[in-house]
């Protein structure tokens, strides 16, 4: 899956590639930021560095059978949690719940829209529309969960619609809007919807990563580290933990790749070789491919997590009145 380049020789054909002369290389500093001419100027050193692309058009089953089973999925847990007369709606908070299943739903949509290879040319505005809705599910979900381990579970927030109403519209207002520099900077390249290194775009990219690496990284990091100094101080339980908190494991490489990248992008950290660049790209790719599968993944932590609040919930109710 996808197209590797080895590093390029100095007039040399590899056996399953394409001839590569001096005269058809056009070489741009924005073929490779990081990687430097040497002092000699040979050809072997100052070559472009081409990486393998995982999430190009040959992975497009992945993308679909992703979106399927999310939606699938989402729309199933959601069914289940709204279901009139239901007992899984005295899981508490359950609005919190339902609206993770709905980001999960949203996201699955989103790599339908970006999936490489389904349409035959896509369209900037559909790129904008298919990078927003994937980031926007995604911050979303980060805030409610990050919202709801700080808030005690016992508390069901259907009984406080204002409160409902506010979180409801403040998390999903919020994650709109971090959504939107991603949405800007993307573009279709070469058929396919990207982030292409612009130069008028970085900006934009490096304000991305940031919100990504803050959400995704260390909005966990915070509630760990809370958790663990309220435990050793002994003030309270809160935040409270769940199986909700696997959710970010999902993520949590994605903030942390995109962060080294932009760090690498912005000469802040420089990488000497083209094969730990060849690393830095693969890396990227698979830690999105790995945020995606948490689409499939956030309806059995919803429904786990509903299983095991109403179980402990419903003896309580049953129990004979004194």
């Amino acid at each position: 899956m996808g197209n590797c380049l080895h590093p390029v020789e100095r007039f040399s054909v590899d056996n399953s590639r394409t001839q590569f002369t001096f005269e058809n290389w056009n070489y741009s500093y924005e073929d490779n930021a990081s990687y430097e001419l040497t002092d000699d100027y040979n050809l072997t050193g100052a070559a472009p560095c081409y990486s393998c692309n995982l999430l190009d058009s040959s992975s497009l089953p992945f993308f679909i059978l992703t979106s399927v089973l999310g939606l699938l999925a989402s729309g199933g847990i959601l069914f289940t949690i709204l279901r009139p007369f239901f007992h899984w709606q005295i899981c508490p908070s359950w609005p919190i719940l339902a609206q993770l299943a709905v980001g999960s739903a949203l996201f699955s949509i989103s790599v339908t829209i970006l999936a490489p290879g389904l349409y035959s040319a896509h369209s900037t505005a559909l790129c904008n529309l298919g990078y927003w809705a994937w980031y926007t599910a995604a911050f979303a979900q980060a805030l409610f969960i990050g919202c709801y381990v700080f808030l005690n579970p016992s508390l069901n927030i259907v009984q406080i619609p204002g409160l409902t109403l506010g979180l409801t519209v403040g998390l999903w207002g919020a994650a709109a809007l971090l959504g939107l520099p991603v949405a800007l900077a993307s573009d279709v390249y070469d058929g396919l919807c990207t982030l292409p290194s612009y130069r008028n775009l970085e900006t934009l990219k490096y304000i991305h990563s940031a919100i990504c690496f803050t959400i995704f990284t260390v909005l966990p990091l915070t509630l760990l580290a809370a958790k663990g100094l309220k435990t050793a101080l002994g003030k309270g339980p809160g935040p409270w933990v769940s199986v909700l908190w696997l959710w970010f494991i999902f993520w949590w490489p994605h903030g942390m790749v995109l962060m080294f990248d932009a760090l690498v992008r912005s000469k802040a950290m420089l990488l000497q070789t083209c094969q730990s660049q060849k690393m830095l790209d693969v890396m990227l790719d698979v830690a999105e491919a790995l945020a995606m599968l948490h689409c499939v993944a956030t309806p059995l932590l919803l429904a786990l997590f509903c299983h095991q609040t109403t179980r402990r919930s419903l003896p309580s109710l049953s129990l004979p009145a004194r």
